[in-house]
């Protein structure tokens, strides 16, 4: 019941999130045959009746993934949805139902609360999802959001991490960056009130990056356009740690590297230009930033001509055989191993952002 005091303790930190992730499931073995995809990608995947379940949680914990200083509850509750989703575009799959668990300290009024779940109803009018059920209980420190969600996914259609195959163009959609440049905006601005509550939030001229930091969308626009191209992506992963951190999920999983050219990299200019006056690299934005929950993705080469005009996708590099590692291809024509490990909750924090 207690720690062993005598055993080594090893910090969480020195790991990291994903490496607890393996540290904690390695052992775990798959029971039914039901479980077709256990831990290791965006959802599990279930099999259920002629169909593929697709299932997935995320927790949301004040303090470490949302400020409320300048989060309103609203927002808050639409991206807690949309992020879910998110995972199960990322598996090309459909969302249908979610389950909302909630923790909430006596801070918080009903009206607060009816305020969160609005944003939920929003989210889940707009993709089209259920709320079927969840819990309640109180926190002594703050608040606490789990979601679960349930999507559907024909068996063929489906497209895990593990799967790129050497050759493989790599395709992003949107741009990056922005959304990690909107939240040093809210930052900023958090700091000046904090030092001066008279001085009112200069916020005029950011819209789009905020809007992204705020109010993410699920990429479910991808999905159909894919499936009108007739592409099925070779791997596919939706980018919530950063460009960086996801392309090395993709290549570890299925063992191999790859080349990203820096030139290709889709960054707007909005996140261009915050991030010049901030003295931020934007590419530094772009692979490192998180939570833009654009979809990282790998196709063959034969749908090149399918997928060049599309106008939502860009192609930013290829896949590669393993031993050449997974590196950038800088401008100047230089290439770098890529390093950068992208957002990890145990070795950051919301404030360190």
């Amino acid at each position: 019941m207690f720690e062993n005091r005598d055993k080594k303790r090893t910090e969480i930190s020195s790991i990291g999130e994903f490496g607890l992730i393996k540290k904690i499931t390695e052992n775990f073995k798959i029971k039914n045959a039901s479980t077709i995809k256990g831990v290791g990608d965006d959802a599990a995947v279930i099999f259920a009746d002629n169909k593929r379940l697709l299932v997935s949680t995320d927790l949301l914990i004040e303090g470490v993934h949302f400020d409320l200083m300048f989060t309103p509850l609203k927002h808050l509750g639409y991206k807690a949805a949309v992020v879910n989703f998110s995972d199960i575009a990322a598996m090309n799959g459909v969302p249908k139902q979610i389950t909302v668990g909630i923790a909430i300290s006596n801070r918080f009024s009903v009206e607060a609360i009816e305020e969160l779940y609005a944003g939920i109803s929003m989210a889940c009018n707009k993709y089209n999802v259920d709320l079927i059920g969840g819990d309640t209980t109180s926190s002594v420190s703050g608040l606490f959001i789990s979601i679960t969600v349930i999507g559907e996914a024909e068996e063929g259609e489906i497209v895990y991490r593990n799967t790129a195959k050497e050759g493989d163009l790599v395709c992003v959609t949107g741009d990056l960056g922005a959304s990690y440049m909107g939240l040093q905006i809210l930052e900023r601005e958090k700091f000046v009130f904090k030092n001066n509550p008279e001085v009112q939030p200069d916020l005029e001229g950011h819209d789009y990056i905020l809007e992204r930091q705020l109010k993410p969308e699920a990429r479910m626009d991808i999905i159909e356009l894919l499936k009108k191209l007739e592409i099925k992506p070779t791997s596919m992963i939706d980018i919530s740690d950063g460009l960086a951190s996801e392309i090395m999920h993709i290549c570890d999983d299925s063992k191999v590297g790859c080349k990203l050219f820096e030139d290709k990299i889709p960054i707007d200019i909005e996140t261009i230009k915050t991030a010049e006056s901030f003295k931020i690299a934007p590419l530094v934005c772009a692979l490192s930033g998180g939570e833009d929950y654009e979809l990282l993705f790998t196709i063959k080469i034969e749908d090149f001509e399918k997928i060049k005009s599309s106008g939502q996708i860009q192609i930013i590099g290829h896949i590669t055989n393993a031993a050449e590692g997974i590196n950038l291809i800088t401008k100047a024509d230089q290439s770098i191993p890529l390093t950068t490990p992208g957002w990890d909750s145990f070795k950051s924090s919301i404030s360190e952002n």
